[in-house]
C-alpha cells in the first residue's frame, strides 16, 4: 500500500516540482524590454571601469528625471492647492450670500404681503 501510495504521489510531486521552477526562472528569463530614452545598455561593456562609468551615467540620468518629475509634481501639487484655496474662498462667498439673502426673504416674509397685492 505504501508503494501505490509512493506511485501516485510521484507525478503529482513532479508537477508540482515543474511548476515551481517554472515559476522560479519565469524572472529569470527574458523581459520585456523598456527603452528610456537617455539609459545606456551597460551589460555590453567588458571592461569593468566602463561598465561602472556606464552605470554611473544611468544612476545620475535617473536621479536627473526624478528631480525633474519631483519639480513638476510639487509645481502641479501648488497649482491645484492654489485653486482649492480660490474654490473655498469662492464657497465661503456664495455661503454668505445665501445667508443675506435669506435673512433679507425671512424679513420680507415677516413683514407680510402688502395690502395692496392679491
Amino acid at each position: 500500500m505504501r508503494r501505490e501510495q509512493l506511485r501516485l504521489l510521484r507525478p503529482r510531486a513532479r508537477r508540482i516540482f515543474a511548476l515551481t521552477v517554472a515559476l522560479l526562472m519565469a524572472p529569470l528569463g527574458p523581459a520585456s524590454a523598456q527603452d528610456i530614452r537617455g539609459l545606456e545598455v551597460c551589460t555590453a561593456e567588458k571592461q569593468m571601469e566602463r561598465r561602472t562609468a556606464c552605470l554611473q551615467a544611468n544612476v545620475e540620468f535617473l536621479q536627473q528625471a526624478l528631480s525633474k518629475l519631483d519639480r513638476e509634481t510639487d509645481a502641479k501639487i501648488a497649482a491645484a492647492a492654489r485653486d482649492l484655496a480660490t474654490a473655498r474662498a469662492e464657497i465661503a462667498t456664495l455661503k454668505s450670500t445665501i445667508e443675506k439673502l435669506g435673512s433679507e426673504l425671512a424679513h420680507i416674509k415677516a413683514k407680510g404681503d402688502p395690502p395692496g397685492k392679491k
